[in-house]
Parts: C-alpha cells; structure tokens; sequence
C-alpha cells in the first residue's frame, strides 16, 4: 500500500512531459484556389513549403487525386496532410475490396474528412490543415471546403490561407458557370498572380489541375509571368509616416 502511494506521488511530482499535442506547424503550404467550370473543377497551388518564414521546400505537391472521382487541395501543415492522404489511400482501398461496381464520390469523401477533422479537433489534436475538395460523378459537380477544427461548407469557388482575402474578390467579380476551360485557367493564374505578389509565402512555380468525368490530370509545375516594375514595390515605404 505504501509503494503505491509513493508511485503515484512521485509521478505527480515528476518533471517529465505528458502526452505532447501539435502546438505549432513547422513546414506548411500557402494558400489553394479551386472553382467550377463547365465541365467539372479546377484546382491551383503554389509548390511552396515554408519552414517558419523561411521558404525551405519548392517542390511540395499540395494536390492530389482520391479515388476515380475526386481531388483534393491542402494549405497548412505538410507532414498532417500526408497523415490525411493516408487515411484517405486506406478508405478508397477499403472500398475497392468490396468489389461492387461502386466507387467513393466527392461528396462521401467531403463528409468523411469533416468527422476526421472535428474528431481531431475534439481531442486537442488537430490536423492543422485547410483542405480543399472538388470532383465529378454522374454528371455532379462538387466543391467543398473543410477547415482544421471541422467547419466545412459547400460552393461554386474556394480558396484558402491568404487567398481567401486577395483571391474571393476576384472570383466573385468574374467567375460565372459557364467558363470555359481557358477561361478557368486564366482565371486561377489572375488569382496566383496577385498572391505571389502579395504573399510572402508563395513562391514562383505551381500546378493546375482538372477533374471531370474523363478523370484528374494534373499539370507539370510551371511559372507565372511577372512584372515586379510598380512603383508600390520599388518604394512600399513612400508615404509611410513613423520612425522606420
């Protein structure tokens, strides 16, 4: 009785840490932009991957395909988004075994990662992730956003971290549901564009991608045209009032 109660007093007074919950990210993605388009969803993200503020990684792919019908986007913290990817990779094998002619949608695939992320969220454990899921089937278009602690809604464009702030504005003014492919694309460069300027976490090399009925192509990594020359940037102090 006597060694018990030592035990337990001695682990009360003990100088070792208990169990350890992620406090911070260390290498996380920048933002991610998806829209509609006529024929199914487009999705675009820098390659980007910050170690604190310095830009470590730039070849972070932060989008990938699900299943035969789905894509997904990711900002945030890049080791939780492979942990995610795993958890996904699991769930389309698992449904690929009962060999039914069935095949997980976007939609079960949405609802699936909402409960992985509250879940998360409820243990103190989260994901530090926003995600970013789009795709096609049976002629359904579907676009969705989930957030870290579980908050998720459903809409025609979406857009995480900065882009929420610089690229929204832009898609509310142009997008509309009959764009084009080209038009699509020229659409989620405008918005790249402007967060590469804007961004100190961007960085100059991103990818595309598509998702229709035909399936996900994702597109080599490319570079935007720029043009640095604005007097904005050559003098951002000009007018600033203060000692600095």
């Amino acid at each position: 009785m006597g060694s018990s109660s030592e035990t337990r007093q001695n682990s009360l007074l003990s100088s070792e840490p208990g169990i350890q919950r992620t406090q911070y990210p260390y290498v996380t993605g920048s933002s991610v932009v998806a829209l509609k388009y006529k024929d199914g969803i487009l999705m675009a993200a820098d390659m980007g991957g910050s170690y604190g503020s310095t830009l470590r990684y730039k070849s972070v792919e932060r989008i990938k395909p699900v299943g035969k019908h789905s894509l997904i986007g990711a900002s945030g913290e890049i080791s939780d988004f492979q942990e995610i990817m795993r958890y996904l990779d699991e769930q389309v094998l698992n449904d690929n075994m009962w060999d039914d002619g069935n095949s997980l949608g976007p939609k079960e695939i949405h609802s699936y990662l909402t409960r992985v992320m509250y879940n998360r969220r409820n243990k103190f454990d989260p994901l530090w992730n926003t995600l970013l899921l789009g795709g096609v089937k049976k002629g359904q278009k579907f676009l969705g956003m989930v957030t870290m602690i579980g908050v998720n809604f459903e809409e025609n464009h979406v857009a995480t971290g900065f882009g929420n702030h610089m690229a929204q504005p832009i898609l509310r003014s142009e997008w509309h549901e009959n764009l084009t492919f080209e038009e699509g694309v020229a659409l989620l460069e405008k918005c790249m564009r402007v967060l590469l300027y804007r961004d100190r976490s961007a960085v100059n090399k991103f990818q595309i991608a598509k998702i229709t009925e035909e399936g996900v192509t994702i597109s080599q990594p490319y570079a935007l045209k720029t043009f640095w020359g604005f007097k904005a940037f050559e003098n951002p102090t000009a007018g600033a009032e203060g000692s600095w």
